[in-house]
C-alpha cells in the first residue's frame, strides 16, 4: 500500500465540528454524553401508558452547511446527508480537491441503512395517509441517496458506492479508497464513514442483545462509556461523521500530508452473531504489519475498536497481546465521541492522524480500573507521544474484522 497518502480529513462528532475543535475536544477530554433527545430516539407512550423508554448517548449539534449547498436541497436531505455533506466539504478543502480531475475522483461511503430513524418518523406521519407520501422516499430509502446527494454537490465522477460492514464500515471505506488508487482505477478517493441515525427500534434491538449498555448508569450519562473498564456493560451510541481523503503519492504537490498507508487487512469469522474473535483480530493485524513490511515491535500507537462491550474489550486485549502489540500506547476514542457505528472506523482512522501530527495522545475516560494495567494506557490526562507509526483496528457485526497501519510523512 505504500505511495498512498492521506491528504483531507473532515470530521463531525458530538463533541466537536471540524478538525481543530475535534482535537482540542479529544485532548481535553471532552464529552457530550446524556439522554438521547432527538426526535424518534424514544419509545413513543403507548394507549395503556406502556413505553417512553429513554437511551444515553451523544448527539451533535446542526451542522454548519457550506454556502454552495442550496436550500432547496437541504429541504429533502436527511441527517446523515446533511451532516456527510458537511463533513464532505471541510476534508474536499482540506485536500484542495477543486484542482483535481472529477474523471479521477471515486468515493466509497462507509455503512448501509443509515438513515432509520427519518424513515421510521416518515412511515409515523403518513400512516393514515399513505397516499400523500413524498416521492422523495423512493430514493431515501435506499444507500444510493447518500452517494446521490455527494456527488451532485461535488464534482465526482470516477465512481461511488456505498459498503456495509456494520461497525467496522468506516475503516474498510478507507481501506477500499486506498486500493481503488493503488489499482490505478482512480487518482483521489475520498472515503466517508457515514452517519448511522438510529431510531428506537434499533436501539431497543442493541440493548435486548446486551451490545449496548443497559440503565446501570441512567442516572450518571458521563460515567456510562467505559471501553476497556472493568466497570463496563455495552456500548454507548455516539452520532458521528468521519471523511478521509487519499491518493497517489506525488501525483499532486500538497503542502503536508497527514500520513502514508503502509498496510491493511479484513477478515471474516464465518459467524452471523456478534461475537468478536480474537482469531480474526490477530489475523487482520498480522496481515497489516505483513504488508506494511513493519514488525510489531515497530508500531508506538494502537487505535483500538474499544466499545466497553465486556466480550469486545477482553477480546481485543488477547488479540493485540498475541500480536505482539502490547508494548504500544493505547487510548480509546470512544470513550470520549461514544460509538458512531458505521461511522466509527472513518473517525477513528481521523483522530489517529490528528494524535500523529500533533504528537498527543488523547485520554481514556472513565478507565478507573482496566481489565489489564500492564498495557500502557493513556488515562486521565492527555500525554506527549512520538508516534511514527500507529494501527488502527474496527470490528463489525457478522464476523468482520479490519486494520490498517499508517506512518508519519
Amino acid at each position: 500500500m505504500r505511495g498512498v497518502v492521506v491528504t483531507g480529513l473532515g470530521v463531525t462528532t458530538a463533541v466537536g465540528q471540524g478538525k481543530e475543535d475535534f482535537t482540542a475536544s479529544l485532548l481535553s477530554g471532552h464529552h457530550a454524553f446524556g439522554v438521547l433527545r432527538r426526535p424518534g430516539r424514544s419509545v413513543p407512550v403507548g394507549t395503556d401508558g406502556s413505553g417512553a423508554a429513554s437511551f444515553l448517548g451523544a448527539e451533535m449539534a446542526e451542522p454548519a452547511m457550506p454556502g454552495h449547498i442550496s436550500a432547496r436541497t437541504l429541504r429533502t436531505a436527511s441527517l446523515s446527508s446533511r451532516v456527510a455533506l458537511a463533513t464532505l466539504d471541510e476534508a474536499w478543502r482540506d485536500a484542495g480537491l477543486d484542482e483535481a480531475d472529477p474523471a479521477r475522483i471515486g468515493l466509497v461511503i462507509g455503512g448501509s441503512n443509515v438513515q432509520q430513524r427519518e424513515l421510521v418518523q416518515l412511515h409515523a406521519r403518513y400512516s393514515e395517509h399513505p397516499e400523500f407520501l413524498r416521492p422523495t422516499y423512493g430514493m431515501a430509502f435506499m444507500d444510493t441517496d447518500l452517494g446521490g446527494f455527494c456527488t451532485e454537490q461535488f464534482p465526482i465522477r470516477g465512481f461511488a458506492h456505498t459498503l456495509g460492514g456494520a461497525s467496522a464500515s468506516g475503516l474498510l471505506a478507507v481501506l477500499q479508497a486506498v486500493r481503488a488508487v493503488q489499482s490505478g482505477q482512480v487518482d483521489v478517493c475520498v472515503a466517508v464513514g457515514a452517519l448511522m441515525d438510529l431510531s428506537y427500534w434499533e436501539l431497543l434491538a442493541f440493548r435486548a442483545m446486551g451490545a449496548m449498555g443497559s440503565h446501570r448508569w441512567a442516572d450518571d450519562p458521563a460515567a456510562a462509556c467505559r471501553p476497556f473498564d472493568l466497570g463496563h456493560d455495552g456500548f454507548v451510541f455516539g452520532e458521528a461523521c468521519g471523511v478521509v481523503v487519499v491518493e497517489r503519492e506525488g501525483l499532486r504537490r500538497h503542502p503536508a500530508p497527514y500520513a502514508r498507508f503502509l498496510g491493511g487487512g479484513t477478515a471474516m469469522d464465518g459467524n452471523r452473531n456478534p461475537n468478536p474473535s480474537a482469531e480474526g483480530e490477530v489475523a487482520v493485524l498480522e496481515a497489516a504489519l505483513r504488508e506494511a513490511g513493519l514488525p510489531a515491535s515497530a508500531v508506538d500507537y494502537v487505535n483500538p475498536h474499544g466499545t466497553g462491550s465486556p466480550t469486545g474489550d477482553e477480546t481485543e486485549l488477547r488479540a493485540l497481546r498475541r500480536a505482539g502489540l502490547d508494548h504500544a500506547r493505547i487510548n480509546a476514542t470512544k470513550s470520549l465521541t461514544g460509538h458512531g457505528l458505521t461511522a466509527a472506523g472513518a473517525v477513528e482512522v481521523v483522530a489517529t492522524l490528528l494524535q500523529m501530527r500533533e504528537q498527543r495522545l488523547h485520554p481514556t475516560r472513565n478507565l478507573v480500573d482496566p481489565l489489564d494495567e500492564t498495557f500502557p494506557w493513556v488515562r486521565e490526562k492527555a500525554e506527549p507521544c512520538q508516534v511514527g507509526t500507529a494501527v488502527s483496528l474496527s470490528m463489525g457485526f457478522g464476523g468482520i474484522s479490519s486494520a490498517i497501519c499508517l506512518e508519519a510523512c
